[in-house]
């Protein structure tokens, strides 16, 4: 008979194998129709998503603590529901017996795995006897690739201040279609936006079915913010999905055309869409090849990117990726910027966007455009919320993680202003 908890851990140590093992994206592996996810009921989904996530951003503290009671590496399911393990007692204070069980009843209905439960109890034993295993352990490290640059860029201290952030499990930000959402428990951000610390089920939270509001982290929100759409202004969101950014942008009245590559992606915009009420014209075409048949007043370019600024929401991204993408990616940005700027009106403005925090994806974009188009202008943010520290001497606005830590921090965004001269 199977220990309470064990089909949920299982899944969650299968996904553990999927990322850390394998180098499968998270989210990808969590959308798969045959995925570890499938036999489960919707809660037991939803607390494998939850110890997946919360392992990953504490591997390098569990292993740490590991280490003592380990003379060699045990094979990867072992090794998994042992960090697994650790982190439910380190972190989430789950009864020691409880939790012991489970993994051994993991361990023992493993492939090739059962001869040892005997070591996964004794050790987990030990852990549960210690106190507060996590509390002398600084928070798990960003890979050197990144981590680096970031020190070069920002200082030690304010990436040791990052890293502290992206170790918590992160709050749920709500962007209203009109009137902020009354929920119980819910804080009033800088911004306008309305912040949950401890979310639950995002469908049965007040005014989802009615269409009321809609999941975008406070940051990601700005972008929009930052592009002021007018009621009945042409407006062009470019690379759109999943389409936070195309709903704030609708909401203000204006005629958005969205456009991204991904077909997949641009679905949860069509859900969004229909569940609010909201509406815009929706194109799945690569941007870089689509030619729209009129110029736009205002254009949003939130640029494919790193992603660095999103790992206290996706921490398996460290473990899965290792810089190599990213001059492909700049030349991609800049070719997107170049091909944005010729679908603008005469007068009309741009604002560039990605959520990295390097700045070759960020400050060195926007100098390079300028220095591509010195008829550019760059229109300093001036945002609800926003401290004058954020902004960059050339004008752009640097976000990053650490920004708001003790109300539960930001994703880490570069975004711009720019204005193409008005005709004659």
């Amino acid at each position: 008979m199977a220990v309470d908890g064990t089909a949920a851990r299982s899944a969650a140590i299968a996904l553990l194998e999927a990322v850390l093992d394998e180098g499968q994206q998270l989210g990808q592996v969590l959308e798969a129709a045959d995925g570890p996810l499938k036999p489960l009921s919707p809660s037991d989904k939803a607390r494998a998503q939850r110890l997946v996530l919360t392992t990953l951003r504490h591997v390098e503290q569990a292993d740490k603590v590991l280490k003592p009671f380990l003379r060699k590496s045990p094979p990867a399911l072992v090794r998994h529901a042992l960090r697994l393990g650790v982190v439910e007692l380190a972190v989430d204070g789950g009864a020691a017996h409880g939790v012991v069980n489970a993994m051994v009843d993991v361990v023992r209905h493993g492939n090739r795995t059962g001869h040892m439960t005997g070591l996964v109890n004794a050790v987990l034993r030990k852990v549960a006897a210690l106190e507060a295993p996590f509390a002398k352990l600084p928070p798990q490290r960003m890979p050197q690739w990144l981590r680096q640059p970031l020190v070069h860029t920002y200082g030690r201290e304010a990436v040791s201040a990052m890293e502290a952030v992206q170790a918590m499990s992160p709050p749920l930000d709500l962007t209203a279609k009109a009137a902020a959402p009354e929920i119980a428990g819910a804080i009033a951000l800088p911004n306008g936006s309305t912040r949950l610390p401890n979310p639950s089920q995002v469908s049965q939270l007040p005014g989802y079915a009615e269409g009321d509001w809609w999941v975008q982290d406070a940051a990601a929100s700005l972008a929009a913010t930052l592009l002021d759409a007018q009621p009945g202004e042409t407006v062009l969101d470019l690379c759109a999905a999943p389409g936070g950014k195309t709903l704030q942008l609708a909401a203000a009245g204006a005629k958005v055309t969205a456009v991204d590559i991904s077909g997949p992606r641009l679905a949860r915009l069509h859900e969004n869409l229909a569940r609010t009420g909201l509406s815009a014209t929706v194109i799945t075409e690569d941007a870089l090849h689509w030619q729209p048949e009129t110029t736009f007043d205002a254009i949003l370019l939130d640029a494919p990117c790193s992603a660095t600024g999103t790992l206290r929401r996706h921490p398996d991204l460290p473990f899965i990726k290792d810089g190599s993408e990213i001059a492909d990616l700049e030349a991609l940005q800049a070719a997107l910027i170049d091909r944005a700027l010729g679908f603008l009106k005469p007068g009309g403005r741009l604002v560039f966007c990605t959520c990295s925090l390097l700045p070759e994806e960020g400050e060195a974009q926007l100098a390079a455009a300028l220095a591509r188009h010195p008829q550019l202008t760059v229109e300093p943010p001036i945002l609800p919320g926003i401290d004058p520290a954020w902004i960059t001497d050339q004008g752009g606005l640097r976000l990053r993680p650490d920004y708001w830590a003790e109300i539960g921090g930001m994703d880490g965004f570069f975004m711009a202003r720019l204005r193409l001269p008005a005709a004659g």
